[in-house]
């Protein structure tokens, strides 16, 4: 059993990319999913400062203000709206928001796109075990003796 390596350092740290994926996108299904839906607590959203950020090419913007639910149960302050730009809103505005329980976040009634990103990690995870469980442990071809 000397001549038998285990996997080498390739495929170690390919299983554990694997699972630190599944690591971070397990645990977000659910609320990627109600996210997507809207599926939260109806409500309106109450704009007070757009943020924007430049990057190269592009800008980002975000509009932080206050959450309250149509049952006036829930009331947010500081929380962002998921998918605002620039010119989505002015300071002062009500729009239609949910809360899905995501801290310092709420959703507009047309959801969001997050899933994509939490379906891409788990697909990219079961791709990277499969090929490791088909692959099997690496070994070094032995060279002929001369």
């Amino acid at each position: 059993m000397a001549g038998r390596r285990g996997p080498r350092a390739v495929t170690v740290v390919l299983v554990l990319v694997a699972v630190y994926l599944l690591y971070l996108a397990v645990p977000n299904i659910g609320p990627a999913v109600r996210a997507a839906r809207a599926d939260g607590v109806p409500g309106v959203f109450t704009a007070q400062q757009r943020e924007c950020v430049q990057h190269p090419g592009h800008e980002s913007c975000v509009w932080t203000g206050d959450f309250r639910s149509d049952d006036n149960s829930v009331r947010r302050t500081q929380v962002d709206l998921y998918g605002s730009e620039r010119d989505s809103l002015r300071a002062g505005e009500r729009t239609r928001a949910f809360d899905i329980g995501r801290d310092g976040r709420v959703y507009g009634p047309g959801g969001s796109n997050e899933w994509v990103i939490v379906a891409l990690m788990i697909l990219l995870s079961a791709g990277i075990l499969t090929f490791t469980a088909i692959r099997g442990p690496i070994r070094r071809p032995r060279l002929a003796n001369r």
